[in-house]
């Protein structure tokens, strides 16, 4: 797996010292990426210098290498990710400072009981008054973390903190990571439903197919509050934007075309269905497990063998976790491939390109955050006591409207595409009835 490490150096202060740095992390066969000067001196000089490497062994034969010029010493190097997850990357803070004995008065005895009783004689205050309606759970037990497959709930947790972030920086929302510590269904159910109390909406996340189909059912059906499971949901919402961006630029229609899915996890499936649900002319899908066929074809999937896939679909999406595992013989010519399998796709955007896909794209570019944050925004904004079907081709349409020129997807780190999908889905939940405005969210 390619890493990004950071290299802190000591060096002489004098001409062409850098340039010599470069030379060998060049014939270490790292890229370099950011330059950080952290010190100068009259004799020497500290920067920080990160670069990208295929794995652990080439950072450090890269460390030997620097040591070994004169005047150069390696200070320290680390993983630039763990880096920058020491510590974790949430804290919990109030909205308000307390500084005076009002504040105090205002915010806890004796004002905090007024605020109580008024929750209690109106329950649907609660949105206003507390945190709840502007807050998600993120609910996981770490059984399909990434393609990292069933690593547990801790190691899941940097996953879970990341998707926190997001939401608090892109969308204004509260999101607290739940790790819920059970494989068992009925046990992972009862659980958030003890919880949900706490939360304005139940975000599921990295949970292994099948089980995470019967726990977001089982969930929707108990809950009054919005639950989605992100990587049925959200991928797929997301997906289907770059699917008719990627139309628009093949001079394609969606409803017109074929759709192929290569791969019915629980992203696949999510996709497929949403294909479906968006008006594709048809959809088809393989999967060498015959346990996820009887879901697609429910949802009016036809099941296939992969060759009839690329022989059949103008536009194929793969989610299989197999590196490599479209050949360039298999596209054809005007095909949409879109390969999103991280951090090695079933095929590349150039390798497709070149043997004739009229438009490519792998998983780099079609990440779910640019869906989730205003998905849950908007659910809370409606007071929605689920995330309906309208709800998503809102999501799916506003986030392809908003791609410009030769890109896919908008910029994922703008908080305005974020708002834009929350109003939109706010909208859609007003126009389709899914909303309860006395339980919308007046905080956010």
């Amino acid at each position: 797996m390619p890493l990004d490490y950071t290299y802190r150096v000591r060096q002489p202060h004098r001409t062409g010292q850098l340039a010599t740095v470069a030379g060998a992390i060049a014939e270490g066969g790292g890229l370099i990426g950011d330059v950080t000067t952290i010190n100068v001196g009259r004799d020497s000089s500290v920067r920080e210098i990160t670069l990208a490497v295929e794995d652990h062994d080439q950072a450090e034969h890269i460390v030997d290498l620097l040591n070994g010029l004169e005047g150069v010493e390696v200070l320290w190097s680390r993983d630039r990710a763990l880096l920058r997850h020491e510590g974790g990357k949430l804290v919990i803070t109030s909205t308000r400072p307390i500084r005076t004995v009002q504040d105090m008065r205002d915010v806890y005895t004796p004002g905090v009981a007024r605020a109580c009783v008024a929750i209690s004689e109106d329950p649907a205050l609660a949105g206003e008054l507390t945190m709840i309606g502007r807050s998600v759970a993120i609910c996981t037990n770490g059984t399909r973390v990434l393609g990292l497959g069933d690593i547990g709930p801790v190691p899941s947790m940097p996953v879970m903190e990341g998707k926190a972030v997001f939401y608090h920086q892109l969308a204004n929302v509260s999101a607290m990571p739940i790790l819920v510590d059970t494989k068992d269904v009925d046990e992972f159910v009862e659980t958030v439903v003890r919880i949900a109390p706490t939360f304005g909406g139940i975000h599921l996340e990295d949970i292994s197919a099948p089980e995470c189909f019967e726990i977001e059912r089982r969930l929707i059906e108990r809950l009054p509050k919005p639950v989605m499971h992100d990587d049925v949901h959200g991928t797929a919402v997301v997906t289907l934007a770059a699917a008719l961006v990627a139309c628009r630029h093949a001079a394609l229609a969606l409803e017109e075309e074929v759709v192929g899915q290569i791969g019915l996890g629980a992203a696949g499936y999510g996709i497929a269905a949403l294909m479906a649900d968006a008006g594709a002319k048809r959809v088809i899908a393989s999967d060498p497990n015959p346990l996820s066929h009887d879901r697609a074809r429910k949802k009016g999937i036809e099941i296939v063998e992969m060759e009839a896939v690329m022989n059949e679909a103008d536009v194929v999406v793969a989610t299989t976790g197999v590196a490599g595992l479209i050949r360039p013989g298999m596209v054809r010519e005007g095909q949409v491939i879109l390969a999103l399998t991280n951090p090695y796709p079933e095929i590349s955007p150039e390798t497709a390109e070149r043997a004739g896909a009229a438009f490519a794209a792998d998983g780099t570019s079609v990440n779910n955050v640019l869906g989730y944050p205003g998905i849950f925004r908007g659910a809370l904004l409606s007071g929605a006591e689920e995330i309906t079907l309208p709800m998503k081709l809102a999501a799916a349409k506003t986030i392809a409207d908003l791609t410009r020129d030769s890109e896919l997807v908008p910029d994922a780190l703008d908080p305005n595409v974020h708002e834009s999908v929350a109003a939109a889905v706010r909208d859609a939940a007003i126009e389709s009835g899914a909303a309860h405005m006395d339980r919308a969210s007046t905080s956010l």
